[in-house]
């Protein structure tokens, strides 16, 4: 299972993929998550303690690594550097493990724009291809509002596609973006997950702007995981009610 998890910012992306997560590795499947988010939070979210996470260097940050693998010295960085590296062993190696979920934090190419073709922007693109297809683990990747990181080529191994929305023409018009966006790379499976519910005039202005087929379900607002976003801790051992809405959401994910 290839699940990649996008949306706006604060709409609670981070809150569904951790605990589709933890879902996951209680069923004693095999997960992977890849915090793919500049505004990395994902490891948080997943039950890592503050002294865990500040011992975690993001990928695009691992210059020894990077420099190992593409062959990007001092000397030639920026120039010539191999376009193919070596990605496969890199989950194994720095991956880092909580509650059963192993967690890699990508981080973010500060050089150059969009269209950077740097090294690290190179180790970012292949790992990414590379957690598409392996076969044996669960992977959800926590991603940023577009699907940039992705590309054609990459995406053929992926299960779902999910837009966390909250009730709001912004989130709506985020959604849409995200449909064209996926389009253009040849992907049809994109789903929604409606967060932060509060009302049912709420629900009604989900139901009247998503297609009945895309909509995989609804989760409610729940102060209990506001207050363990506060608190900096994992919504999963905070809310009964909202793991169980997203455990229905799961059920819909496999089934599909």
């Amino acid at each position: 299972m290839k699940i990649a998890v996008t949306g706006k910012g604060g709409v609670g992306k981070t809150t569904v993929a951790a605990i589709l997560a933890r879902l996951y590795a209680d069923e004693g499947r095999k997960v992977l998550c890849a915090d793919v988010d500049p505004d990395a939070n994902l490891g948080a979210a997943l039950g890592f303690s503050e002294e865990e996470l500040a011992g975690i260097t993001p990928i695009s940050k691992m210059r020894k690594l990077i420099a190992e693998r593409t062959g990007a010295g001092a000397d030639t960085y920026g120039k010539f550097f191999k376009i193919n590296p070596k990605v496969d062993d890199i989950p194994d190696l720095v991956a880092k493990e909580h509650n059963g979920v192993r967690l890699l934090v990508l981080g973010t190419i500060e050089t150059g724009g969009s269209g950077c073709v740097c090294p690290e922007h190179v180790v970012l693109k292949r790992l990414i291809a590379h957690l598409i297809l392996r076969q044996e683990d669960v992977v959800i990747m926590d991603m940023e509002a577009g699907l940039e990181h992705l590309g054609r080529g990459t995406t053929d191994g992926m299960d779902q596609f999910i837009v966390v929305i909250e009730p709001g023409a912004r989130s709506v018009q985020t959604y849409r973006q995200i449909v064209r966006l996926a389009a253009d790379l040849g992907i049809s499976r994109v789903r929604v997950v409606a967060n932060k519910v509060r009302t049912e005039a709420d629900e009604a202005f989900i139901r009247e702007n998503i297609p009945a087929e895309a909509l995989l379900g609804i989760v409610h607002f729940s102060e209990a995981v506001a207050d363990a976003d506060r608190a900096g801790r994992s919504p999963y051992e905070y809310s009964d009610e909202t793991v169980a809405e997203i455990r229905r959401i799961k059920d819909r994910i496999d089934t599909k």
